[in-house]
């Protein structure tokens, strides 16, 4: 994988040598700190090209005039709203695009208003470390024919200049540690299934004890004994046993009940004896999305030391198809002692889930519980790639979450949930039905399976099937696998349930 570029802060103050990067406002004027012959250079460049300094575009002076730099990179910032963090992301992550190869930056990070205050600035920062990634682990040549081992790539070098760089260290440290939480998502979500198994997955996960994280693996015998046997229909057909794995972050004190997050972890998934069609079958090594933004949020809290008690549980199992595998007209009886019909081995992930989700709620007692799943590509056909879908109990949840997305830029718009969907999924052998009556509504019928497994307590269930992977490419992000969840979650912990 491409290897993390450091990043520091330091005083406002240019370059001389390397590539220098300057942000624009109005009519392209940038560089208030700047020596007078550099901002000659600049302002005289950027009259000739018409730059206007408008949000994100650039302009390049290569060699300028009267200094050792490289060159100068001005990025613009002119918007009619308010910046908020999205927009300092993606401002990094063009950093990133328009110096990528260059071993030594410097930003000087003020706008037409002065320096960029220590959030900005680590946004910024974070919008780096984002946009910098690269899944390129199996590749044994690079694009200009050179072996790994011949290329030694060194990382690139950051510097962020502002009026204050105690306060960007200290506002980055925070940022990074989410960062991390995203890239380890993004990194668990592009392995491929043959490597990154259940058991494999899990002992990716035991990692995390290393940052404090305290990490419990339940295997299959286990699992039997607490009558999972939903989730352990899913597995039978897979010679891979499954897992599945608690995470806490005791951050919060030791009276304070946890949040707790659930993610769906199918590492792969045929469909089972409900085969999928051949084509795009390969990008079903990402059906376990939801499970890898849990595990990159309980990183993030972890690495930034959230001040809140947190629960993770992914329920890992391989959908395969061989003599053993669920068939469809199977009856099982989940955790919770509910019977469950299943008509359609590839309407796995409810199952997974409805195991999991009784678990987290009958043992740690949350005070909510938010799961995520690739669940289903009805809501792909609703939503696009864009947004995430959203079915909640709680309104408050709903939108406490939905704030969060808009801050963050990982959207989610509610769906609804209701007792007429209820009837869709009732059984005709068993009390429920794991698929509804056709293809209409097939993401609220997944949702009001789900429902049946939290008992009273607040829940909310995200469907990232457009979003977790395949999702559109942004200034931030250039991977298959977008880690989509763990700053939107983040942020949910952050701005309502830590401790002040």
């Amino acid at each position: 994988m491409s290897e993390r570029p450091s990043i520091r802060f330091s005083n406002l103050q240019a370059p001389s040598e390397g590539v220098l990067v300057l942000l624009a406002g109005e009519g392209g004027s940038a560089g208030a700190s700047l020596p007078p012959h550099l901002k000659e250079v600049v302002e005289r460049a950027a009259a000739k090209a018409k730059f206007k300094g408008k949000s994100l575009a650039t302009l390049e002076i290569l060699a300028p005039a009267g200094s050792e730099l490289d060159r100068i990179v001005v990025i613009g910032t002119k918007s009619d709203k308010p910046q908020g963090d999205e927009d300092w992301l993606k401002l990094g992550g063009t950093v990133a695009a328009k110096t990528k190869g260059a071993p030594t930056v410097t930003v000087l990070a003020e706008g037409p208003e002065g320096s960029l205050g220590g959030a900005e600035a680590a946004a910024v920062a974070s919008g780096i470390l984002l946009r910098s990634y690269s899944f390129d682990r199996y590749k044994s040549k690079k694009k200009n024919g050179e072996a790994e081992e011949e290329q030694a790539e060194v990382a690139q070098s950051f510097t962020l200049g502002v009026a204050d760089p105690a306060a960007g260290e200290t506002a980055f440290a925070l940022h990074s540690a989410v960062a991390d939480g995203v890239v380890l998502a993004r990194d668990l979500v592009n392995e491929p299934a043959n490597v990154l198994g259940p058991v494999e997955f899990a002992e990716r996960i035991a990692e995390l004890s290393k940052h404090g994280v305290d990490v419990e693996i339940l295997e299959e015998p286990k699992l039997r004994e607490l009558k999972m046997l939903a989730l352990l229909g899913v597995a039978q057909g897979s010679p891979r046993p499954p897992r599945l794995v608690v995470m806490r972050w005791d951050g919060g004190g030791d009276d304070e009940a946890p949040v707790a997050f659930v993610g769906k972890g199918v590492v792969f998934d045929t469909g089972g004896v409900s085969i999928k069609p051949a084509a795009g079958m390969e990008d079903m090594k990402g059906d376990m999305g939801g499970a890898a933004a849990v595990v990159g949020l309980m990183r993030a809290l972890a690495g930034r030391k959230a001040k809140v008690n947190a629960i993770g549980i992914v329920g890992l199992v391989e959908n395969a198809v061989d003599g053993n595998a669920q068939r469809p007209g199977d009856i099982v009886t989940a955790m919770s002692g509910t019977t469950i019909e299943v008509l359609n081995t590839d309407a796995e992930g409810r199952l997974v889930l409805a195991d999991a989700l009784w678990y987290c709620q009958d043992r740690f007692k949350p005070k909510f519980m938010v799961n995520l799943a690739t669940l289903t590509g009805a809501i792909i056909v609703a939503l696009g790639n864009n947004y995430a879908g959203l079915f909640s109990n709680s309104d408050e949840l709903a939108e406490r979450l939905s704030a969060s997305g808009l801050a963050t830029g990982e959207k989610v718009w509610r769906m609804p949930l209701g007792p007429e969907y209820d009837k869709q999924i009732e059984g005709k052998f068993a009390d429920i039905k794991n698929i509804g009556n056709g293809r209409s509504a097939g993401s609220i019928t997944a949702a009001q399976f789900l429902q049946r497994f939290v008992n009273d307590v607040p829940w909310a269930h995200l469907d990232v099937a457009g979003t977790a992977m395949g999702s559109p490419a942004n200034e931030y992000n250039q991977s298959w696998a977008s880690g989509f969840g763990v700053r939107l979650l983040d942020r949910l912990v952050a701005d309502h349930y830590e401790k002040r």
